[in-house]
């Protein structure tokens, strides 16, 4: 957070009032109940970098692969639902920016903060398939202050999971699947998942 103040300070742009009250709110809360700074998410006295972090994380365990799980990313993003996708996308890993020089600073509540992803290929729901596609791909993942903590405000895109997730989430599928077509198409998916080149 210090970081993300420095660079602001320097752009010669004044920092609102509101923004140090926050902090100072922060600070206070802290020393009454120490587990309780700890706890809020997101809170605008953290790095806005965490938000990301956590989010990702969770997205690369397959947190949003199913309605139960998308519950667990919610207090990081400020829309309410995202759309059906018909793909998740298969990273191997991914690299928020720590380097401040790299983020736009939009104001002292608002940045854009780019991610770098190590991507495996693509998996489609619908056709069960999986398509190699080892490249690097970078997201430019937009934070606000919304209710005094920060939230991801955009963009919004398709799950980036992990590999050894996805498999273990294709095998589950598997098991649950009746139609023995479907069963053996989610086979030869698993083994092109477990096949992918990192």
């Amino acid at each position: 957070m210090r970081r993300f103040v420095q660079k602001f300070c320097a752009s010669k742009t004044p920092i609102p009032a509101s923004f140090f009250f926050v902090g100072v709110i922060g600070m206070f809360a802290g020393m009454l109940n120490p587990g309780l700074a700890l706890g809020l998410t997101g809170d605008l006295t953290n790095d806005p970098a965490d938000i990301i972090k956590k989010y990702l994380s969770l997205d690369k365990r397959g947190a949003r692969l199913q309605a139960l799980s998308y519950e667990a990313v919610r207090p990081y993003v400020a829309w309410d639902e995202e759309p059906p996708w018909g793909q998740v996308v298969i990273v191997g890993d991914y690299e928020v920016s720590d380097d401040i020089e790299e983020w736009d600073i939009i104001s002292s509540t608002e940045a854009v903060i780019p991610v770098t992803f190590q991507i495996l290929g693509v998996m489609h729901w619908e056709a069960a398939t999986f398509l190699p596609e080892k490249r690097e791909e970078t997201i430019l993942f937009r934070v606000r202050a919304v209710l005094n903590h920060w939230r991801i405000i955009g963009p919004m895109f398709p799950p980036h999971v992990g590999r050894k997730r996805l498999k273990d989430f294709v095998r589950a599928a598997m098991l649950e699947e009746t139609d023995e077509g479907r069963k053996a198409a989610l086979q030869r998916l698993s083994t092109s998942i477990g096949n992918a080149k990192s």
